[in-house]
């Protein structure tokens, strides 16, 4: 190794949305090139979903992005630092404001420490009026990290073509679910996709090419398609016949924000920025990436075919749901709580038995009345909720705040405890929580419960209206659980 790669790698960076789509995948890569790095995160539970989690050059600091004295912990002894950070889900399109103070914040304090350099992650699009709220937004960001007193370098990407993207999802969902589609005119807008493959390349590149450093860099893949052609290519790469589309001027944002919510695994609230994103042109602008970075990049065949790779394959590595805040855990022993609870002995260990609830959700359902939960899924969907489409990422891992369908992971402790927050439509707070106590030869009592807090009399009438039907689903649940691990123990060689 030479002083100056010893030098660049001696380097110290900090990741700010180390839990995001991207984010996950660019610390691994940071510690693969031998950098220290430190990650800023709300809740560092869910790091220990990845491999690099232990990584001796790795520092995690718990924290919230809006604390001074987080940043000042994250940013101290940093030479620079990377601002991977979107506020898409926020009510009301109040992600802009958020975004932007969240900007203002990281930018001043960030002046008053070592960093030497900012690196953004922003959003193509063409300029003017007619930008999109969304990409307006990243573009604003943008301007606010280079206003500062740290040197700015602000990539610019349009969609992201990796295995787990929001972007990826919807398109492969769309193609899979709709032989023919009436679809906004945005199909006819055309756009340069690049793979996460290059995405990464170029975000730990510039680290060593200085002339990067202060400029606004528009990245993308070999490719300038319309969405329309890139939907027939994902036919293809998915074996199925071309699909037939008719655009239609009349489809809004919101209009098309819902559709793409009822037949893909993304919520409204999550497609209708990236919807009006859409109706924008998004091609690079200037070729800095290509001079300053050369090499090659992933056309769009190539990159739809390895992220399929990634998916059929069960290697995806991060995945669009797992970012986001995860709320506080509400104080069930305080207020209106109403709880359900059921108990079911298991003739087998509680590492059998933890293995078979670890697998909920997903392909593999809730143990019975299937038809139910996908009635109740499907209620959520028309109301903007995630409804069952949203699955999960693994079929038998699971790691703190993962998405499993309109669940999130908020409490795991292997062989002890399983406990999912409801992120379906409510009018209240609920979670489901499975607690295992080991018992004599080789047994286990599972015991379930459910919680909820009503928001008002609302809340109370939704409880003891769904009540009689968990005296029917609950109980199918205990014995598919149980039926499932004693017929697993049985298969066991003696």
């Amino acid at each position: 190794m030479t002083n100056s790669t010893s030098s660049v790698h001696s380097q110290c960076l900090l990741v700010c949305g180390a839990t995001g789509y991207v984010g996950g995948r660019l610390v691994r890569q940071l510690l693969q090139e031998g950098y220290r790095v430190k990650c800023l995160v709300r809740s560092p539970e869910k790091l220990t979903r990845f491999s690099w989690c232990q990584h001796p050059q790795l520092t995690i600091i718990p924290g919230e992005l809006e604390s001074e004295d987080a940043l000042s912990e994250a940013l101290a002894d940093v030479d620079a630092a990377y601002y991977l950070v979107h506020s898409m889900q926020s009510a009301k399109g109040a992600y802009a404001k958020r975004d932007r103070e969240l900007a203002e914040l990281f930018s001043s304090q960030a002046a008053k420490s070592s960093c030497r350099r900012i690196i953004y992650l922003g959003g193509l699009g063409e300029l003017g009026p007619d930008l999109s709220k969304h990409l307006d937004s990243r573009r604003e960001v943008a301007e606010i990290l280079q206003s500062g007193k740290v040197p700015t370098t602000v990539f610019r990407a349009a969609m992201i073509i990796g295995s787990g993207s929001a972007s990826f999802e919807i398109l492969r969902y769309l193609v899979e679910r709709l032989p023919v589609m009436v679809t906004p005119k945005w199909v006819t807008t055309e756009t340069q996709p690049i793979a996460i493959r290059d995405v990464l390349r170029y975000l730990v590149d510039c680290l060593s090419v200085g002339e990067t450093t202060g400029r606004t860099i528009d990245i993308g893949g070999d490719d300038v398609m319309t969405y329309r052609e890139i939907m027939q290519i994902m036919s293809t790469a998915l074996g199925l016949r071309k699909r037939v589309i008719f655009p239609v001027p009349v489809l809004t944002p919101r209009l098309s924000s819902l559709w793409i919510g009822l037949v893909t695994p993304v919520s409204s609230n999550i497609a209708r920025p990236l919807a009006e994103g859409l109706r924008n042109r998004t091609v690079c602008r200037n070729d800095e990436a290509r001079r300053l970075m050369p090499g090659e990049c992933f056309g769009i065949q190539e990159s739809i075919e390895a992220a399929l790779g990634r998916v059929h394959s069960g290697e995806v590595e991060t995945r669009w749901s797992t970012a986001g805040k995860i709320p506080g855990d509400p104080d069930w022993a305080g207020g209106t709580t109403l709880t359900d609870r059921r108990v079911v002995k298991v003739h087998g260990t509680a590492e059998e038995t933890y293995a078979e609830i670890r697998s909920i959700g997903g392909d593999k359902g809730y143990w019975g009345a299937g038809y139910l939960w996908q009635i109740r899924g499907w209620m959520d969907q028309l109301v903007g909720g995630p409804g069952l489409r949203r699955g999960r990422h693994h079929p038998t891992q699971l790691h703190y705040g993962e998405a499993v369908d309109f669940w999130r992971v908020t409490s795991l402790v292997p062989n002890e405890r399983l406990r999912l927050r409801a992120e379906m439509w409510l009018p209240g707070e609920a979670e489901l929580e499975f607690v295992l106590h080991r018992g004599e030869e080789k047994t286990t009592e599972v015991e379930m419960t459910a919680r909820f807090r009503p928001r008002g009399l609302l809340g109370i009438a939704y409880w003891y209206t769904v009540l009689p039907l968990h005296g029917f689903v609950f109980p199918v649940m205990l014995r598919g659980i149980k039926k499932n691990v004693e017929a697993a123990v049985t298969m066991q060689p003696s």
